[in-house]
């Protein structure tokens, strides 16, 4: 064999043999990398520990996540956004920036699947994907944890009609989603397709992302089907799911249908979820009352279920809906906590661009900008989520309103969190911090021992090195008209207004002599005394001789020190808010306040008031931000009607409220005015009055609730009841309850007689059976809960049944509006029960149930109430 040829044959074998090598080494290579990435996935993907506990993979810590569902790249907040002409983009950074500065750290969505995918379920590259991977971005960006819930099933529409839409939930619906064979081969490639799905903002696919905490296969299932059906169901979906490789946690809606607990917790998934709604959903107005005990505790359904102990508990929705008070958010998340929920997040944050007219979710309503005072409480519920131990108990209400730095008062309106180095509230406090000196970051909204501000918006103030604080300022936010109501865009219930307003800081971090620096105004100056005017915007406050250096686009924990969230001034016109006294006394003093707001603040305000002689006018003076106030004096009180309207002055120009031209103390003004009735203090006190509050009465619908004029032109409020118990087809193995109760809250009838409730000694029930007699039971519910009725024997002709105070005994306390899902508890029973005192009754509770005999539990009941007043 020529030497040519051993020698090319040698080099052939040599480099055949390096290219072995190589390959070898290669494969180590790449081994070494897919251990490495599958030891970066194992140490960044969240587990789930043999006790049902979510830990991150690098730490091995609980997970613990709180904040909100945020919707505005799909449906009505996409199409909204596309009327106004919002840059969606832009709106998206902002609010974002708000769940920033308001700590929250967990997001979830159910993602609009019928928007995003074809019957076949297939993903489709379009605006509202686009906009969803940007928005994604943006929460990591901020260091926002993720959980996502893929399929909706919900159409687009609401509060519209649904559009026709590509998606295989358009096509069948939730129910035939569940069911039907090609609608769930449709959901198996779009899950697959959706865990795969690269987000381009990230390069990396959601089965991947380590800010993805774990999925919710679906948005709240109906089952109807067998055990098996549905146990099938739910583990083709994990099934398809974990085809992709994800190994983040999956879980299962599991507070629907909770008689299929067996076959939840049986199932593949590695947890459940649930919501709760503690005041139910769409009340269409303002809820009063203190619904402290409505959120008393969370209720497991599934105790008695041996592997639910196992799984994950998540709280993918809550809300006290239609609750526009600051208080109760903390003791929501306490609540949670002592339950074993590791994450909730609110439903839902409005839009920013939405906020003025609450169009997405009329019964929610949740914005840093405008509801402030509702922001911060979610802010404070956050805390409790990171400071709290699961299954940490402390109580029942009223005792547990103080627990581990945090404080609740419905009374004050008032949620707190009081530590070492934060001081948060959502209402004027007089709480003194635990140690001023070491405060580190202060977020509020009115007066308190560091920070004292007249404006309506939320401040924050955190220190950014010793002797150095960041004060970030908010607009002004005003509710004009029913924030709950039928809302449209083109219907304003809030505004926002940029004011000047006076600020005292006292911190002895900063003295009584500091700097200000402002960011969006560029001020500069000096303060001496603490105090200093304020716009909204955000400013640097330096001791003096700190010798800081601004840098605006420095780093400060997930923002930067420049940054700012709100919007220019929405004020287009001039706004009073006022709500009338029902009734005062004759020859008392009567207090008038009103807001007014306006773009320029008025030179000086005006109550024109006649009692039954000539209209005078007296001067409103200013108690605070846009409330003006005036005094009646005693002697021109009497017996009949106050009727009063206000005028405010600008330049000399004259405008009245609430209508009308010219002056109010001429002849021929023709505008309209406000009344109240002015009583004998012998005078009976109507707490309820059917023609004027039955619309206000919270209740389960039942068909035959209404109206009826009697035949002396009074109202009737009639109500049907064909059974007290009605199965519960989300809970067919719930405890039958035989009751059926009706709430409503008469506090504005009594404030202006408020003074003399304690020489009122019965209450007059002018009402009827129908068809036949029964026991009623009429209760009394305090400011704290607590409960006190007495039966009467309802008769079938219209009559006045008189029930003595003192012959009150304590009830049962019923939670409504019906608490959701209906596994909640119905009755509540306070920690502590005092004895009726008049004084503190704010609301009636009326049941049927109470005092009935076996044999009549089942029966049906129609009833009719005219009214419930009471007498001395």
């Amino acid at each position: 064999m020529p030497h040519t040829n051993t020698s090319t044959r040698s080099n052939k074998m040599n480099l055949m043999g390096m290219k072995e090598v190589l390959r070898g080494f290669q494969m180590v290579v790449f081994c070494l990398l897919i251990a490495g990435n599958s030891i970066a996935q194992k140490t960044q993907d969240v587990y789930v520990d043999k006790a049902g506990v979510m830990r991150w993979g690098s730490t091995k810590q609980e997970v613990y996540g709180f904040g909100v569902n945020y919707t505005a790249p799909f449906a009505h907040a996409y199409r909204s956004a596309k009327k106004l002409n919002v840059d969606i983009e832009k709106a998206i950074e902002q609010d974002v920036y708000h769940f920033a500065r308001l700590g929250f750290d967990a997001f979830r969505i159910h993602v609009w699947d019928t928007e995003i995918s074809d019957s076949l379920g297939n993903l489709l590259d379009n605006e509202h994907f686009r906009l969803f991977d940007f928005m994604l971005n943006k929460m990591k960006q901020r260091g926002i944890k993720i959980f996502l819930t893929p399929i909706a099933f919900w159409g687009n529409g609401y509060p519209d009609m649904d559009e026709k839409t590509p998606g295989f939930s358009h096509k069948y619906g939730k129910d035939a989603c569940l069911v039907n064979e090609a609608a769930i081969r449709a959901q198996e490639n779009y899950l697959y397709q959706f865990l795969n799905h690269v987000n381009p903002e990230t390069g990396v696919a959601y089965k991947n992302d380590p800010d993805i905490v774990g999925f919710e296969i679906s948005n709240e299932p109906h089952h109807r089907g067998t055990p098996a059906e549905v146990e099938k169901y739910i583990n083709r979906m994990v099934s398809a799911m974990r085809k992709t490789g994800c190994k983040k946690p999956i879980l299962y809606n599991v507070s629907h249908s909770i008689h299929l607990g067996e076959t939840y917790f049986k199932s593949n998934i590695d947890g459940g979820t649930f919501q709760w709604y503690p005041t139910g959903l769409g009340a269409q107005h303002e809820l009063r009352g203190n619904f402290l005990p409505n959120v008393d505790r969370y209720v497991m359904p599934f105790d008695n279920v041996s592997a639910f102990k196992s799984k994950v508990k998540v709280v993918y929705e809550f809300d006290a809906a239609d609750v526009g008070r600051s208080y109760i958010y903390p003791a929501m998340a306490r609540s949670f906590r002592e339950a074993g929920i590791q994450w909730a997040t609110h439903f839902a944050y409005d839009p920013t661009f939405l906020a003025y007219a609450n169009t997405e979710y009329n019964t929610h309503y949740m914005n840093l900008l405008y509801a402030p005072q509702k922001a911060l409480s979610l802010k404070i519920a956050g805390e409790v989520f990171h400071q709290v131990p699961r299954y940490k108990k402390y109580g029942a209400y009223p005792t547990n309103t103080k627990f581990d730095g945090f404080r609740v008062s419905y009374e004050e309106d008032l949620a707190e969190y009081n530590s070492e180095s934060k001081f948060f509230y959502t209402n004027t406090t007089p709480s003194v911090p635990v140690n001023t000196s070491k405060l580190k970051h202060i977020a509020g909204y009115g007066n308190s021992n560091v920070v004292k501000y007249e404006g309506e918006g939320a401040y924050f103030l955190d220190q950014l090195e010793a002797g150095v604080w960041r004060l970030e300022v908010y607009p002004d936010a005003v509710w004009v008209d029913n924030i709950f109501g039928k809302n449209n865009l083109n219907k304003e219930v809030a505004v926002l207004h940029w004011n000047e307003w006076t600020m005292e800081v006292n911190l002895p971090d900063l003295g009584s002599s500091f700097s200000l620096q402002g960011i969006q105004n560029n001020l500069q100056k000096s303060v001496d005394g603490k105090a200093f005017a304020v716009t909204p915007g955000v400013y640097i406050l330096a001791k003096k001789g700190s010798g800081f250096v601004l840098d605006a686009n420095a780093r400060f924990k997930n923002i930067t020190v420049g940054e700012y969230g709100a919007v220019k001034s929405t004020l287009k016109k001039s706004y009073l808010v006022h709500d009338p006294l029902r009734q005062v006394i004759a020859g008392k003093d009567v207090t008038i306040k009103a807001q007014i707001v306006t773009n320029e603040n008025p030179d000086s305000v005006l109550l024109y008031v006649d009692n039954g002689g000539p209209r005078r006018a007296l001067k409103m003076s200013r108690v605070s931000g846009y409330t003006y106030e005036a005094h009646v004096a005693a002697k021109d009180v009497s017996p009949g009607y106050l009727n009063y309207c206000f005028g405010s002055f600008y330049h000399g120009a004259l405008k009245v409220y609430p209508s009308g031209t010219g002056s109010p103390l001429s002849w021929s003004f023709d505008g309209d005015t406000y009344s109240t009735a002015v009583v004998a203090t012998s005078n009976s006190l109507y707490v309820f009055n059917a023609a004027t509050d039955a619309k206000e009465v919270s209740k389960e619908w039942r068909k035959g609730s209404k109206l009826i004029p009697t035949a002396d032109q009074s109202v009737v409020m009639y109500q049907e009841i064909p059974k007290l118990f009605v199965l519960d087809e989300e809970n067919l193995e719930g405890q039958p309850l035989h009751d059926y109760s009706l709430r409503y809250n008469f506090k504005p009838n009594v404030a202006g007689r408020k003074d003399e409730l304690s020489s009122f000694k019965k209450m007059v029930i002018k009402a009827h059976s129908v068809d036949a007699d029964f026991p009623l039971q009429v209760a009394l519910v305090d400011n704290q809960g607590n409960t006190y009725g007495a039966l009467i024997a309802l008769k079938q002709d219209v009559h006045e049944y008189e029930i003595a105070f003192e012959n009150l005994q304590p009830v049962k306390h019923v939670t409504l509006p019906r608490p959701y899902p209906t596994f909640q508890q119905y009755f509540f029973q306070p920690d502590v029960t005092g004895s009726f005192d008049v004084k503190n009754a704010e609301t009636l509770q009326i049941s049927v149930g109470p005092g009935l005999d076996a044999k009549t539990l089942e029966s049906s009941y129609k009833f009719g109430i005219e009214s419930i007043r009471f007498e001395k």
